[in-house]
């Protein structure tokens, strides 16, 4: 068995932490930045530095070496955690800031850091999974050299294992160590995670062979490439769209807690205001842009709350996808007949060849008509009298289409 601790005793720290490398010869990994890393460290004043890469592949790790290399003053803090106002009182004789997840901070706050880096008051060592040409701000990003990190092989993978594995007093035979490097998919974190665990089973558990049966089926860290993050986004969508508040809420919580991008989220409550409520509440889609401009400016992790809002209203709304569908129909009718010629009288005549031609002939200008509303035909001969929109009858689009109903004289009510 692994070591546990006896009652009283303070519980030691997590493998990966305890594993991670006081020196830089100890650092497993990246070894096609070894040249660029080695420049840093022999530079006479550490430069601001971005680390772009995928969870567990050391970015985090790296930055605490340089900083430690420096020989300066420096301070970690976590993006999510940390607000502006907390930023600015935790400075104070700090000359390196490690900043882990900087694509979380939203633009503004960013802009933060611009006269501390230019001056040279500051060295930023930021961390990012997300591409930085999207995440960062250009101005930022062009104050700092960008290094892009690799999930790590499997080799590098293995020997981290057997160093865990000495770590904990632990022997796993290979085939073990060959699983456990397979399932960590080139996260160093996942690896020592399932390192620790693994060597805290009994022994004949952690054979190779009895080994996949004991590995635990934990919920796997929120993943924005893989399938997890596609589930939630539309679990989330699936459950405004059903009018579940609760339902809403618990995914919009699983997507930001996974560290999903908050822009991500209001992208897509932007499309569902549009494509779920619409006409049956058109304040939706103004309140989802303002929500993705709040977000915007607050950052993170306060950016949560108009998030929250917004959630609850679609959730709340009244639902109806007519104009989607209406330009879905429309869309169907283009791909099956083809696009047919505008009617003549449509068209604007620029030309006098135009004119001869008899475009804009017999148009009839809508404002010099009571109502401004004149009877006249919009669409192609080949297509007049089909019909793409069909009303709803929930919220506010019954009113919003009384006039055109009348118009047409559709009923209220009536099956189109």
């Amino acid at each position: 068995m692994g070591k546990t601790p006896l009652p009283g005793m303070t519980p030691q720290p997590p493998l990966p932490e305890r594993l991670r490398p006081e020196d830089f010869e100890l650092y497993v990994g990246q070894g096609h930045l070894r040249d660029r890393l080695l420049s840093l460290l022999e530079s006479s004043r550490l430069p601001s530095v971005l680390l772009f890469g995928p969870p567990g592949c050391g970015k985090s790790t790296l930055a605490l070496l340089l900083a430690r290399h420096s020989g300066r003053p420096y301070l970690r803090l976590s993006a999510p955690e940390a607000g502006l106002q907390q930023l600015r009182r935790s400075l104070a004789g700090v000359e390196v800031l490690i900043l882990d997840e900087l694509h979380r901070f939203s633009k503004a706050q960013q802009d933060f850091f611009l006269p501390l880096v230019e001056s040279g008051e500051l060295t930023l060592l930021a961390t990012t999974t997300e591409n930085p040409s999207f995440s960062i701000t250009p101005q930022l990003l062009s104050r700092m050299h960008v290094l892009r990190l690799r999930p790590l092989e499997k080799e590098e993978l293995l020997e981290l294992a057997r160093r865990g594995a000495r770590q904990e007093g632990v022997e796993l035979a290979d085939g073990a160590l060959e699983l456990l490097a397979s399932a960590a998919r080139g996260d160093a974190r996942t690896l020592l995670n399932l390192v620790e665990y693994v060597c805290n089973l009994p022994e004949k558990r952690r054979t190779p062979e009895e080994l996949p049966h004991n590995l635990p089926e934990t919920l796997l860290r929120h993943d924005r490439d893989g399938d997890s993050h596609y589930e939630l986004a539309s679990a989330l969508i699936k459950s405004i769209r059903g009018s579940d508040v609760d339902a809403a809420l618990y995914y919009l919580a699983c997507l930001l807690e996974g560290g999903e991008d908050p822009r991500f989220i209001c992208r897509r409550l932007i499309l569902s205001a549009s494509e779920d409520v619409g006409l049956a509440d058109p304040q939706a889609l103004p309140l989802a842009v303002a929500c993705q401009q709040a977000v915007e400016f607050v950052g993170m992790p306060e950016g949560f709350i108009p998030l929250a809002e917004t959630v609850v209203y679609l959730a709340l709304a009244r639902k109806s996808n007519s104009t989607y569908a209406a330009y879905i129909n429309a869309v169907r009718e283009i791909r099956l007949n083809g696009r047919k010629p505008v009617p003549a009288h449509l068209r604007n005549a620029v030309t006098k060849q135009q004119k001869e031609w008899g475009y804009g002939k017999g148009y009839k200008y809508p404002h010099a008509f009571p109502e401004g509303w004149t009877r006249q035909q919009h669409l192609p001969d080949e297509v007049e009298g089909r019909r793409f929109y069909f009303p709803r009858e929930n919220g506010d689009e019954p009113r919003r289409t009384q006039w055109w109903r009348k118009l047409y004289n559709i009923k209220h009510g009536e099956e189109q």
